[in-house]
């Protein structure tokens, strides 16, 4: 599994990568977590506004900081 933190590394774009690491060590998945700063990039998911969350290549949440539960619940 690919988990990529789209954001500008502002700090809710920071809170949503500890959230979405906090969920994948909570529930033992193996999965891969990779920042995307790049604004041309993020476009390239349709986001408009930061941070977003994408999980294989799938946008899952846009515009706003989850909480682990959550992503817990995206991940399973």
């Amino acid at each position: 599994m690919v988990i990529k933190v789209l954001g500008s590394g502002c700090a809710n774009c920071k809170k949503l990568e500890e959230n979405a690491k906090k969920a994948v060590e909570e529930l033992g998945i193996d999965a891969t977590i990779e920042k995307v700063e790049d604004f041309a990039e993020i476009m390239k998911y349709g986001v408009m506004k930061t941070p977003a969350l994408v999980v294989d290549e799938k946008v899952v949440i846009k515009g706003r900081v989850a909480k682990t539960d959550e992503i817990k619940d995206i991940l399973k």
